[in-house]
């Protein structure tokens, strides 16, 4: 990594679908959104992505009752691009990418994607 590229790291809350499309690119992307998604969400903090993995991904049958929390890091000269967005409380906040950008953005993301949480249906 050049000096240029300063990174931030950010989180994301995936089902099982999407985990298993994440593991098929190798840990280096996510997958390209479904009609019905607009934006691509990864959120700023591991608390929120906890949150929303154990307590939304485990009661929903299309993330298959499952929720992972994963990390990553992505050049902050890509981010700079788009404002974070606060989403309820201040430790609601997360970016907010076109779908369309989702290349890009997979473009811009430095090392792996790395699993740090699962939550299953109690």
């Amino acid at each position: 990594m050049g000096v240029i590229d300063k990174t931030v790291t950010l989180f994301r809350p995936v089902g099982q679908k999407e985990m298993e499309l994440i593991r098929k690119s190798g840990y280096t992307s996510f997958p390209p959104r479904l009609p019905f998604q607009p934006i691509f969400y990864p959120v700023l903090s591991e608390e929120y992505a906890v949150q929303i993995a154990r307590d939304w991904n485990t009661k929903d049958a299309a993330s298959g009752y499952i929720g992972y929390v994963t990390t990553f890091r992505v050049r902050a000269n890509f981010l700079s691009l788009y404002p974070v967005q606060t989403v309820g409380s201040s430790k609601h906040q997360e970016y907010w990418i076109p779908a369309e950008k989702l290349a890009e953005f997979n473009q811009n993301i430095i090392g792996l994607i790395e699993v740090i949480g699962k939550f299953r249906a109690s």
